[in-house]
């Protein structure tokens, strides 16, 4: 609690910055936490929530009253409020509704405007605070606006101004450095057919999927991007602080799915519903696992006349399953940046299976004399060395081939890949190696 105090009696409004009293925060147990979470001021308290990890919101709940929190949610941006209200319904519904009720009407709009729509459309992730202007608007007069904006902390983040008809239909955007260069005394119309600049904004719609916004953020290197009504109208903006959380959070999903598991499920604190979605997974690879074995099971006599079959054997599944993993997560994680499209799945193919070929060919050399050295067998290093290229050309190929295929189904590439591809580099191991001894040495 010292450390807390220190900090805020050292800091004065300005300077207080919720990341480092976040880190202070995670340093207390549960009942100092209990404490210090009221000592936060209320102007930065609903910031401090929201970068804490989601295992302490419910403590923090439980630890403030209604009044506490709804002066938390008034101090924030529209889409970090909607983020904080849904969390807070997800702990207790009935103290979400009284928080909302005490809202501002101003704030409950936006709040509904943003919760209208899809979690994967655009809208949901806006900023409906914005600056504006009309053509027809003095400059003079809009930057007097801003001021007072920014001195009653009604805006944060301002990278651009936004043009606008009387009707809020977007014109133009522009940047605040080049606002500068304009002529303060004549209206934006006026500025903006005397300028060699183009001022023609990048926009996305309400409706426009989150992945699309994220691709052109990256594709034109933005700072902000206004959303619009598919009239034109506008209503919001996305900042990259935005788009920065957006693609945090499309990895760690993306993780999680490689490993079949639910990143929502993981942050939560019930063992039980953790362990439930992990046992489902467990449990379908407990399948591929015994169908292994069975083809295990088919070369049963073969194994027994030769126990340096049951000694090499794992090293071809393994190989195999690590090669296939590789080629997995290169392509997924390109699929999941865009960089990979439509068109290029035959040169994706053909690259990840010539690399995988290659090093079949390399490790095949390698194995193929150790076993020959290691239990002096004839032909034992030829039948490994020829196993381990048929696995990592199949690992290559599907480990490419899968993420490809459940993308043009629309199911994400990440989930259950690795679960298929584990299957396929063991049946694919186990089934090349003991058939080809089988062949060979006997």
């Amino acid at each position: 609690m010292k450390l807390l105090k220190e900090y805020l009696a050292s800091h004065g409004d300005e300077e207080r910055h919720f990341s480092e009293i976040v880190n202070i925060l995670k340093q207390y147990d549960e009942e100092k936490f209990s404490e210090a979470i009221k000592l936060i001021p209320k102007d930065i308290l609903g910031d401090v929530a929201l970068e804490l990890p989601d295992r302490y919101f419910d403590d923090m709940v439980e630890s403030l009253e209604v009044h506490d929190l709804t002066e938390a949610v008034k101090e924030l941006e529209s889409d970090d409020q909607v983020d904080f209200m849904q969390e807070l319904h997800d702990h207790d519904a009935q103290m979400a509704s009284e928080v909302f009720e005490n809202l501002d009407k101003d704030d409950q709009d936006e709040i509904t405007l943003l919760q209208s729509y899809n979690e994967n459309e655009a809208g949901s992730y806006m900023q409906v605070e914005v600056f504006t202007a009309t053509e027809n608007e003095i400059v003079q007069d809009a930057i007097n606006k801003f001021s007072k904006l920014k001195k009653s902390n009604e805006l944060e983040n301002v990278h651009n101004l936004f043009i606008t008809t009387k009707n809020g239909v977007l014109l133009y955007s522009i940047d605040l450095d080049d606002l500068l260069t304009f002529d303060f005394q004549k209206t934006f119309e006026e500025n903006i057919e005397e300028s060699d600049s183009n001022f023609e904004p990048i926009i996305a719609f309400d409706t426009d999927d989150i992945k699309d916004v994220v691709s052109l953020f990256k594709e034109y290197d933005l700072f902000v991007m206004p959303i619009v009504t598919k009239n034109g109208k506008l209503i919001g903006r996305i900042t990259s602080d935005d788009i920065h959380d957006i693609v945090s959070e499309q990895a760690t999903e993306q993780i999680y799915h490689l490993a079949g598991l639910n990143d929502d499920v993981e942050e939560d604190e019930q063992i039980l519903k953790a362990g439930k979605t992990r046992a489902t997974w467990l449990g379908l690879n407990l399948v591929t696992a015994i169908l292994a074995s069975f083809v295990i099971g088919l070369f049963s006599d073969t194994l027994n006349s030769m126990v340096a079959l049951a000694v090499l054997m794992p090293i071809v599944a393994s190989m195999g399953g690590n090669a296939g993993t590789q080629t997995l997560t290169v392509v997924v994680r390109q699929l999941t940046l865009g960089d990979i499209s439509s068109i290029d799945a035959k040169r994706i193919i053909m690259k990840e299976v010539s690399i995988s070929l290659l090093n079949g060919f390399l490790f095949a050399i390698i194995i193929g004399t150790i076993a020959t050295f290691w239990f002096h067998i004839e032909n034992l290093g030829f039948v490994i060395a020829l196993s381990m290229i048929i696995n990592l050309l199949m690992a290559g190929f599907f480990g490419a081939t899968i993420p490809l295929l459940l993308e043009r189904l629309n199911i994400d590439p990440a989930i259950g890949s690795t679960v298929i591809l584990t299957t396929v580099t063991d049946v694919v191991g186990f089934f090349s190696f003991l058939g080809l001894a089988t062949i060979i040495l006997f």
